[in-house]
């Protein structure tokens, strides 16, 4: 993948959260960075399934893992896995923010809530 396939390394994520869910005291299970424009948005197990939405909205096709350790990104248009390049700092959400999180808002019953 290049730069030109909807991917801009120079972008920094928006935030260390789910941009959605920080707004409206939701919550998270993993964390997705949109490539090209850097919005951090929820997995699809997650249960408000920013991430992709955000991909519907804005038509930005490619996400990459914001996961502490995970370097993966993913095509919704083609549904598959690629590797890319290195993004703008930071990589991942903060090593000691909680899965699922944000922390404080995360329902005891979370795992009954997943996709």
């Amino acid at each position: 993948m290049t730069e030109s396939s909807g991917i801009d390394s120079t972008v920094p994520p928006s935030g260390t959260g789910c941009a959605e869910c920080l707004s409206n005291d939701g919550w998270w299970f993993h964390l997705r960075r949109c490539a090209e424009c850097g919005h951090i948005g929820c997995c699809d197990s997650s249960p408000a399934q920013h991430a992709s939405a955000h991909f519907a909205e804005s038509g930005h096709p490619i996400v990459r893992s914001f996961e502490p350790g995970e370097d993966w990104f993913w095509h919704y248009g083609e549904s598959q896995y690629y590797d890319g390049p290195a993004l703008a700092d930071p990589q991942s959400r903060p090593a000691d923010q909680p899965v699922p999180g944000p922390a404080g808002n995360v329902p005891t019953d979370w795992e009954n809530h997943l996709n």
